[in-house]
This record gives structure tokens, sequence and C-alpha cells, in this order.
């Protein structure tokens, strides 16, 4: 029997090891378990809705098929199954649960990871990722039926019958809301567009073409769900062919998605890759500045105190949440939030979908260049001479699983100081965090599936950087 765990963005698997027709089916199972006693519960917020559940999936082998299983599966339930035409953006299918009223939505995605996984991951009537209590009990469900024996009468894989539904126009009407395109079509920007193979063609390049007038090289705009034998990811090594592209003259900046579309890679005018810490920087540096936003700002525990520092500049408050968007989505229901955003590359922004949304950050860095007429390290460079300069750095670390809880337990104890600098402040909302003066920072996570400690890691300086690396290195090596 097939543990099925939901993490921070769902269930991720090998295909045809662990993630097979007949665990997506008990999966699908175990939600509508959830939905339908949620839909009776009298103070649910879905209660009274229609049955309308959204489906999608990226580009990945079989996304299609497994996405008809889980609809066919809903279907025997009595709920209502809406299938998007084509694979869809993450952030697409968020917003479609909001503009539907659905009760909620199930995206076959794996994200980033390599060709070989696959994903399904639930999202609830807002279009944000379920929470853990709702995961709990969908995985209680799951554990339920598996137990009992439950079995499907499917029909063949792949022929099964659902409605569908084109997602695009309405999210677009959306971006046209939280975008200036104006401004971007008066600046004619040249932009070459790393696609990675993924849900977000005909998403951000065709609005940077037709909405903002901009000239676009596109990379990797077709389907392969191998992914040309990479990561689907936009980071500095996928983003290469890019930059090669800028270099040569033909495009004075690069944006990129990862496969589903909320993850976002941007590369300056001179070719340098910019990290997703300083991409959240200089996305509430516009709004607030530029735009004339008001509201707040929310990061994750491990994203860069560079946020803060701009934040501080600004009269912004800072909030902080544990690792995963869904935390930060929750803040952008109950407050005013200007941009909201974490380290390992997604962010939303006020008015939108409590979701990353790799397309919207893409054009949101578009629209600051068109805006400043400046490169984008031009501008962080001028903020920086006033905030001074961040360096980040993560080291991933194998601890034997039998000396990982001793670890763990020595670092929940605390230390009054790290790599010869005071403690400030110990924050422990997400592993074990170690505060030190002028915003610098280390920050242990451990894996929930490896035998991995995470070590995050901030100085304000190169040497300072190393200096608290060697003193991580010393700490997880003992």
């Amino acid at each position: 029997m097939t543990s099925i765990k939901f993490g921070t963005s769902g269930w991720r698997s090998l295909i045809a090891r662990d993630f097979t027709f007949e665990n997506v089916r008990v999966a699908i199972q175990g939600i509508a378990d959830y939905l339908l006693a949620e839909m009776a519960r009298p103070d649910s917020p879905i209660k009274g809705r229609k049955p309308v559940v959204i489906l999608g999936h990226d580009t990945r082998f079989l996304g299609r098929e497994f996405t008809l299983a889980a609809a066919e599966v809903l279907a025997a339930n009595g709920l209502s199954p809406l299938l998007c035409e084509r694979d869809a953006p993450t952030p697409v299918i968020a917003h479609t649960i909001r503009v539907r009223k659905a009760i909620g939505g199930i995206n076959m995605t794996a994200s980033h990871n390599p060709a070989e996984y696959q994903g399904l991951k639930f999202s609830v009537h807002n279009g944000a990722a379920a929470p853990q209590e709702v995961t709990s009990r969908i995985e209680a469900n799951i554990r339920a039926r598996q137990e009992a024996g439950w079995t499907f009468k499917a029909a063949l894989v792949g022929t099964y019958s659902c409605k569908t539904i084109d997602p695009r126009t309405a999210y677009v009407k959306q971006i046209q809301k939280l975008v200036d395109f104006e401004t971007l079509r008066r600046a004619k920007l040249k932009v070459a567009v790393e696609l990675m193979y993924g849900t977000g063609r005909g998403y951000l390049d065709t609005l940077l073409e037709d909405d903002g007038g901009a000239r676009v090289i596109r990379f990797h705009d077709f389907l392969n769900p191998l992914f040309g034998g990479h990561h689907p990811e936009p980071n500095a090594e996928g983003m290469s062919g890019v930059r090669d592209a800028i270099l040569a003259g033909k495009a004075q900046l690069g944006l990129g998605l990862d496969g589903d579309a909320d993850r976002f890679g941007i590369v300056d005018k001179d070719g340098t890759w910019l990290t997703p810490n300083q991409i959240l920087a200089l996305t509430l540096y516009h709004l607030k500045k530029n735009r004339g936003w008001t509201g707040s700002v929310v990061r994750t525990v491990p994203t860069s105190h560079q946020v803060d520092a701009v934040a501080r500049l600004l009269g912004v408050t800072v909030h902080e949440t544990p690792v995963g968007f869904k935390y930060l989505g929750a803040l952008m229901e109950s407050e005013a939030v200007i941009v909201a955003g974490e380290e390992s590359g997604g962010l939303s922004v006020k008015g939108h979908v409590p979701e990353k949304d790799g397309v919207l950050a893409c054009l949101l860095m578009a629209e600051l260049v068109a805006t400043e007429r400046k490169p984008l390290g031009k501008i962080l460079a001028e903020l920086e001479k006033k905030t001074g300069e961040f360096h980040t750095d993560r080291i991933n670390v194998a601890v034997p699983a039998d000396a990982k809880a001793a670890l763990l337990e020595r670092l929940a104890k605390g230390m009054p100081e790290f790599a010869g600098k005071k403690v400030v402040d110990f924050i422990t909302k997400d592993g074990f965090k170690f505060v030190l003066p002028d915003d610098e920072w280390v920050a242990f996570r451990a894996s929930g599936t490896e035998p991995l400690i995470r070590c995050y890691l901030e100085a304000k300086s190169v040497a300072g950087l190393k200096k608290l690396a060697a003193a991580a290195k010393q700490v997880l090596g003992k």
C-alpha cells in the first residue's frame, strides 16, 4: 500500500512507481470525501456552492490522462469537474477556481521537478494551496479507503469524457488590471523569454507582444515532456540560452518560467541572473514607489532580509511565515499585502490569487525596467547604496537519520552567539533561525523527505558569508 503524503505543494512521486492511476484514483477519492464532508458542514465556506471542481495539468507525461482519471472519480461522487482545455499554468488554475466560485481545484503538476516525476496538487475554494489541516484530513481519508480495499471500475485510460473550459481570457483580463501595459508599450522592450517546454506558452510571451508591444525571442516554446533532458527550472543554468541572447545584443531583458509557470527567472541586461530574493525586493520597491500601492510585505523564514531593508526605507510592515506559499496566501486573504514571496522563486501581489504567479512576476519586472528606463541591476545597486549589500547562500548537508533528531534537538536549545556574533533573535516557527546584528542570520531546516539539513545564510559581505558558512558547517559536522 503506497503511503500518499502531501507536502507544501501537494503529493509528488515517480511516474509508474508510486504515481500510478490506481494511486491517483484513491487520492482523488480522498479529496472527494473531504469535499463532500465540507459541503455538508453548516459553517463551511463551500456550503451551498455548486459542486464544481476545476481540473488542470502541466506538460508532463500522461498529465491529461491522469487528470481525466481524476475527473471520472469526482463525477462518480456527484461532483462536477471542469477541465482546462489545454495544459494550464498553476496561477491560471488558481484564478479560475476563484472566478468560477468552485469548491476547489486539482492540478496534475510536479512543478520544477525532473521529468520522471508527476504530482497532484489540491487547492481550496479561494485558489490557495490546501493548508496542512486540510491535507491531513485528505491523507486520513486516503488511508481509510486503502485499508478498506477501495477499488474503482474505470473507463479505459484517456477515454473518459469531461466538460472543458478555456481559462485564458479571464486570466488575461486579471493581468491587465495588475500590469501597466501602457508604460510597457512606450518602452518597446526587446525581451528573451524562456518557456521551458511548459504551460507558460501563449501566456507570458503573448502578453508581452500583444499587450506590452515588446519584441520577443522565444526559447523552448513547444511541448516536450522530457524538458530537453533538464529540470524545468528557471535558475541560472536553465536561463543560459536567454543569457547568451542578451550578451549577443539580441535582447535587453530575460524572463523565464518553470514547467507550471508559478516560478520565475530573471536575467538582467548584463547577463546577470538575479536571485528570487532580489526580485522580491525590487517588486516591493516598484509597487510601493512607482505605483503607490499600500499595505505590508510577507516573506518566508529563509527569505532575504533585503526585503526588510527595502521595507524600512519605504515605511512598510514586514510579516514572516513558515515555508510554503499557503502560509503567505493566508495572510494575503486576511489583510492588504503589497507583495508576498519566497526565496525559492514565487510571488504574488495585492488583488491577485493567493498562489505563486511567475507570469505576473516577469511582467512586473519588465514594467519596472520600462518605468525607470534602467536595467534592474542598476536599480538594485542604487537601493543597496541605502540598505547595504546582501549576500545569500544555501547549504544542503546529508545527515544520517539516526543523527538527525539529535542535531535538531541541539539546535532547538538555541545559541547565545554564532560565528562570533551575538544572537539577537531566535525564531522557531519553521526550523531554527538565528538572527544576528545588521540583518545577518543563519537558519536550519530539516528536509521532510530526505536525510538532509538545509542551512540558509545571509551576510552583508562576501567575507561575512564565508564566515557564516564555515560556522554552519562546523555546527552540522559535530
